[in-house]
C-alpha cells in the first residue's frame, strides 16, 4: 500500500469503531427525566399486595416516567431489611411493632402513620371438606397460620388463646398469602388469613367468621424511608395511601379505617 493512504485507512477504521457505539445509543438520562425511569421501590405486608399494585397503576399515570416496584412479605423480615438499609422509598407494615424495628435504626424518614386496620377470619377450600363452621371445629381439622415472629402469626396466637383451641397448626407460614395458598392447594382444611385476603382470594375460598376477631384487630402503619433517593416521590405515596380516595380503595378491599 502507498505509505500516502496509510494515513487515511488508520482514519476510516477509527470512524467503523465508533459508528456501533453511535448507534447504540446510551441512556445518560437522569431517571424520570428526558426519557429515563424512575424506579420507585414500596416494601409492603403481604396482605397489601392487591391493594398497592391497584394504587401502583395511578401512581404512575400521575408521576411521569415512574415505575412502582415492590416487595412483599412478613412486615418483620421487610421491616429489618429497611433497618439494615436494604434499597427503598416506602415502608408499610401489618403492625406497629415491626415499624417500630425500622424507626429504631433511623431508616424512617418521616414519623410513620396509620393508614387501616384489618381483622382475622378463617378461610376453607370453597367445599369445606371438613365443614368448619366455626373456630372451635378446629379441633378436628388440618389448619395453618403464620409464624410466631410475624404480625399474622401474633394476631392468630391471640385468637387461638382466646378461642381455647388445643390442636397444633400443621404447619406455620412466613406470611399471609403462604398460609392463604396452603388452603387454596387443599394443602389444609383451614387457615388464619386476614379479611382482605379472603376478599381478594374470592371463590377460591369459603369464608368463617371469628366471633371476637374485631377484639384483636391488626393496625398498618406507612412511612417514607430515610434512604429514599425522592423524598418528594415517598411522601407522595404515604399521601395517595392516606388520602380519601386511598381510604376508600382499602375499604373496598377489606380494611377497616384506621
Amino acid at each position: 500500500m502507498p505509505t500516502t493512504l496509510r494515513p487515511l485507512r488508520v482514519a476510516l477504521v477509527a470512524l467503523l469503531l465508533l459508528v456501533p457505539s453511535a448507534a447504540c445509543g446510551s441512556d445518560d438520562s437522569e431517571p424520570g427525566t428526558d426519557g429515563g425511569t424512575q424506579t420507585f421501590t414500596v416494601l409492603a405486608a403481604a396482605s397489601l399486595t392487591e391493594v398497592f399494585e391497584s394504587f401502583a397503576k395511578d401512581f404512575e399515570a400521575e408521576h411521569d416516567g415512574v415505575e412502582v416496584e415492590f416487595s412483599f412479605g412478613s412486615s418483620t423480615d421487610l421491616a429489618e431489611q429497611a433497618a439494615d438499609g436494604a434499597p427503598g422509598d416506602v415502608l408499610a407494615t401489618a403492625d406497629e411493632k415491626s415499624m417500630q424495628v425500622a424507626v429504631d435504626a433511623d431508616a424512617t424518614g418521616t414519623t410513620p402513620e396509620a393508614f387501616a386496620t384489618n381483622t382475622m377470619v378463617l378461610v376453607t377450600p370453597p367445599d369445606n371438606p371438613a365443614g368448619i363452621k366455626a373456630i372451635d371445629d378446629l379441633a378436628d381439622a388440618t389448619w395453618v397460620r403464620c409464624a410466631d415472629e410475624v404480625p399474622c402469626g401474633r394476631v392468630a396466637l391471640e385468637l387461638v388463646g382466646s378461642n381455647k383451641v388445643t390442636s397444633e397448626p400443621v404447619s406455620l407460614e412466613e406470611d399471609v398469602k403462604s398460609t392463604l395458598e396452603k388452603v387454596t392447594s387443599g394443602e389444609a382444611d383451614a387457615g388464619f388469613v386476614y379479611k382482605s385476603d379472603a376478599v381478594a382470594a374470592g371463590d377460591a375460598v369459603n369464608v368463617v367468621e371469628i366471633d371476637d376477631a374485631a377484639d384483636h384487630p391488626t393496625s398498618y402503619y406507612i412511612a417514607a424511608l430515610s434512604q429514599t433517593d425522592d423524598e418528594d416521590l415517598a411522601q407522595a405515596w404515604v399521601d395517595l395511601v392516606t388520602s380519601e380516595e386511598g381510604q376508600a380503595t382499602l375499604a373496598e378491599a377489606g380494611f377497616s379505617a384506621p
